[in-house]
C-alpha cells in the first residue's frame, strides 16, 4: 500500500529551530516546570499576534476555562457558543457550572452567524460571555459580533485554536475580544505536541491567569493557598517546541494555502463540489481545506475512497447540539450547521505533502465523478 497521507501532522523546522531551544533546556536543566523557554514563548507569541500579554499552558482548553472563569462565568452563568466547533470549545462551560446556549453558523463564513447571535441576546439579555470560534482557520464575522457583544457589554472570548496566523482585515484573529485563546496540538499549524495559550491586553488579567494555571500557590514560605487552582502552566520543555515553530509559522500557512488553491484548481470544477468560503476581509491560515459536497456523490463515498488508498480525511464537526452530552441545552439558529455536517468533508491538508501526494488525491476524487 502506499505511503499514508495524513489529514494534518505534526511538522518540525528543518533547520532545528526547536531542537535548539529543547537542548538549551536540557543543558541548563530548565526542564519543568517552567523557565527561559516559557517567559520566551509568551513574549514571541504575543509580539507575533499583536497583543500586550500571553499565559502559556498545558492546553488550548485550559486558556478558555482560564478565559471563563477571569471574564466572571460561574454557577448557572449563560454561554453563547458556537454548535458549529469541537466539543473542547463547550467543555469549559461545565467545568464552570454554566450552561452553554449553542448559536448556529452562517454560509458565509462557516463561524457564529451574527443574526442568530441577536436573537439568543433577545432571548438571553442576562449572558455572562461569548465564545467565539474561527473554524479550520476562517474567520468569524467579527464587525458585526464585536459590535453586538459590546451593545450588551458582554465579553468576548476566541477560540482562535484553529486559527492562528489568521487575519481578520488585517488584525490577527484571538486580539478582537478580552481574550484570546490558541492552541498548539499535534495536528495544529505549530505545535508544541500539547500547550495552549491565553492572550489578552489586560495585563493584570494575564497574572492572575499564570497565578491559578500554577495551584494558585500565595507568596508565602510554606505552601498556601487561599483560591482555588489548576495544574495548567506549559513547562519549558514543550516551549521550546513552541519557540522553534513560531519561526516557521509564515512558511506553514503559505503551504497550507498553496495545498487549498490546488484543490481549488484542480477540484472547483466537479458539479456539487464546493469549497469553504473565503471573504474579501478574510486572509485565512487555511488550516484544513474543507468542502461541501451535493448531489449523488455523498462524504461517505469520498472519505472511504481516500480510506481505500490510505489517505486519511474526516467530517466536519459535529454540531454540539446534536451531541448526546449537549442534547439538554438551548440551540438558536436555522439548520446551516446541520447541513455543513451532513454535506462537509475535511480534505488532507498536511504541510508535508508533496505535488505527487495532492495530484494522487485528486485523481482519486475525480475517478468519482467519472
Amino acid at each position: 500500500m502506499a505511503d499514508k497521507i495524513w489529514l494534518a501532522s505534526p511538522h518540525m523546522s528543518n533547520e532545528g529551530y526547536e531542537i535548539e531551544y529543547v537542548k538549551e533546556a536540557f543543558d541548563t536543566n530548565w526542564i519543568a516546570p517552567l523557565g527561559p523557554n516559557v517567559n520566551g514563548f509568551e513574549k514571541e507569541l504575543a509580539e507575533k499576534v499583536g497583543i500586550d500579554h500571553a499565559a502559556a499552558l498545558v492546553s488550548g482548553s485550559a486558556a478558555i476555562h482560564l478565559a471563563l472563569k477571569l471574564a466572571g462565568v460561574g454557577e448557572g452563568d449563560i454561554v453563547f457558543c458556537p454548535t458549529l466547533t469541537f466539543s473542547a470549545t463547550a467543555n469549559p462551560i461545565i467545568y464552570q457550572n454554566a450552561k452553554p446556549v449553542f448559536i448556529d453558523s452562517d454560509y458565509k463564513t462557516w463561524n457564529m452567524d451574527p443574526d442568530a447571535l441577536e436573537k439568543a441576546f433577545n432571548k438571553y439579555p442576562e449572558v455572562k460571555a461569548v465564545l467565539v470560534v474561527h473554524l479550520y482557520g476562517l474567520s468569524a464575522d467579527m464587525d458585526r459580533i464585536m459590535e453586538i457583544c459590546n451593545r450588551y457589554n458582554v465579553p468576548v472570548i476566541e477560540d482562535a485554536a484553529e486559527s492562528l496566523g489568521t487575519y481578520y482585515k488585517g488584525k490577527h484573529t484571538g486580539t478582537f475580544g478580552e481574550y484570546g485563546i490558541f492552541s498548539f496540538n499535534g495536528n495544529k499549524i505549530i505545535t508544541t505536541s500539547g500547550g495552549g495559550m491565553l492572550v489578552s491586553n489586560n495585563k493584570e488579567k494575564i497574572v492572575k491567569a499564570r497565578f491559578w494555571s500554577t495551584q494558585a500557590r500565595d507568596k508565602a514560605r510554606h505552601y498556601q493557598h487561599s483560591e482555588l487552582g489548576f495544574n495548567y502552566r506549559m513547562s519549558n520543555i514543550v516551549a521550546g517546541i513552541g519557540r522553534g515553530q513560531l519561526k516557521i509559522l509564515d512558511r506553514r500557512v503559505g503551504k497550507k494555502k498553496y495545498i487549498y488553491d490546488y484543490y481549488k484548481r484542480e477540484l472547483g470544477d466537479l458539479e456539487g463540489l464546493v469549497m469553504m468560503p473565503v471573504n474579501e476581509w478574510d486572509n485565512p491560515n487555511y488550516w484544513l481545506s474543507c468542502i461541501t459536497l451535493s448531489g449523488d456523490i455523498k462524504p461517505i463515498d469520498f472519505m472511504e475512497a481516500l480510506e481505500k488508498e490510505n489517505i486519511e480525511s474526516r467530517p466536519v464537526w459535529k454540531p454540539m447540539h446534536m451531541q448526546p452530552f449537549f442534547a439538554e441545552y438551548d440551540y438558536v439558529g436555522g439548520d446551516v450547521s446541520e447541513k455543513l455536517f451532513k454535506n462537509g468533508v475535511c480534505l488532507p491538508s498536511d504541510t508535508k505533502m508533496t505535488d505527487e501526494d495532492l495530484e494522487r488525491i485528486c485523481g482519486i476524487i475525480k475517478s468519482l465523478w467519472k
